[in-house]
This record gives structure tokens, C-alpha cells and sequence, in this order.
């Protein structure tokens, strides 16, 4: 390992002592184990963004709601009170925040599938092959 870190010639692996080999196993797993940490972090944050997003489209949708039953309400009062004119245009609005809640929910809905399931599937799976990879190794490396 010493001539390898020095810029020597690598030595083969059948030409290492067992103490050589666990400790260069050692070093692999470590540097797996940060790697794969690295990367459900990296997922996790992203997933947590998509999430983020979603509950505030979400929120946006709701208060855009009522802000459309007040309309309604407003509409309702001007239509008894004026009649034509003024009720339209007040139906008109209401129908307009109706629509944009509509589609900030739909966003909403989108960015918040985008953020399920929660655990890091890519990180998850990239250490079952890890895993896999190191028993076949190991049961290759038994047979010698």
C-alpha cells in the first residue's frame, strides 16, 4: 500500500499479506460508507426541496381559495343589492381565483409526488449492490 501511495508500482493482490489486504478493505469500506452517506444526504436534500415546495404551492392554493369565497360572498351581496353590471364583474374574479387555486394545487400535488417515498432509493440501492459486491469478492477470494 506504501508503494502505491508513494507513486510505486502496485503490488498484486496475491502477493499482499492478509493484514495488507484487510487493511486496504478497511480503507474501501470507509470511503464507501462516506460516499453512500454523501449521496442519501444529496437525495434527502433534494427530496426535502420538492417537499418544501409542494407545501407551499399547497398553502398558496388554499389561501387563493378563500380569498375566492370571500369574492363569492362579495358576489352574492352585489347581486341582491345591484344586479347586472358590478355582480359580473365580481363573478368574473371569482371564477379567475377559483382557477388559480385550481392550478397551484395541481403544482402543489406534482412537486410533493416528486418528493415521495422519502428514504434515499438511489443511496439505498447503491449499497445493496455495494453489499452484493463485496460477498461475491469475498466467496471469489475464499475459492483461491
Amino acid at each position: 500500500m506504501a508503494d502505491v501511495l508513494n507513486g510505486g508500482p502496485a503490488r498484486p493482490v496475491t502477493d499482499q499479506s492478509t493484514s495488507e489486504l484487510v487493511q486496504r478493505a478497511s480503507e474501501q469500506i470507509t470511503r464507501l460508507v462516506r460516499d453512500e452517506i454523501a449521496l442519501a444526504k444529496a437525495e434527502l436534500t433534494e427530496k426535502g426541496k420538492h417537499a418544501g415546495i409542494g407545501a407551499g404551492l399547497f398553502g398558496g392554493g388554499g389561501v387563493l381559495a378563500l380569498y375566492g369565497v370571500g369574492a363569492l360572498i362579495a358576489t352574492l351581496i352585489i347581486v341582491f343589492n345591484l344586479f347586472l353590471p358590478l355582480w359580473l364583474a365580481a363573478l368574473i374574479i371569482t371564477v379567475a381565483l377559483f382557477v388559480v387555486a385550481g392550478i397551484l394545487a395541481l403544482l402543489g400535488k406534482q412537486q410533493v409526488t416528486r418528493a415521495v417515498p422519502p428514504e434515499p432509493v438511489e443511496a439505498v440501492a447503491s449499497v445493496k449492490a455495494d453489499v452484493d459486491e463485496v460477498k461475491h469478492a469475498v466467496k471469489g477470494r475464499s475459492r483461491e
